[in-house]
C-alpha cells in the first residue's frame, strides 16, 4: 500500500516536472527566434533606414 502511494507521488512529480520543462522550452524558443529579428530591427533603426514610429511598431510586433 505504501509503495503505491510513493509510486503515485513520484508519477505526479514527474508529470509536473514535464509540464514545467515543456512550458519553459516553448517560451525560450520564442525568445531565441525573435533575437535575430530584433537585432536586424535595431540595426535598421541605427542606420536610419526606418523612423522611430516604424521601429516602435515593429518592436511591439516582435514582442507580441
Amino acid at each position: 500500500m505504501v509503495l503505491w502511494v510513493l509510486l503515485l507521488i513520484a508519477l505526479l512529480a514527474l508529470a509536473v516536472t514535464g509540464v514545467v520543462w515543456l512550458v519553459r522550452s516553448m517560451s525560450r524558443s520564442d525568445a531565441q527566434n525573435s533575437a535575430p529579428s530584433r537585432a536586424e530591427l535595431d540595426r535598421r533603426y541605427a542606420a536610419g533606414e526606418i523612423d522611430r514610429d516604424r521601429y516602435r511598431e515593429a518592436r511591439q510586433d516582435l514582442e507580441g
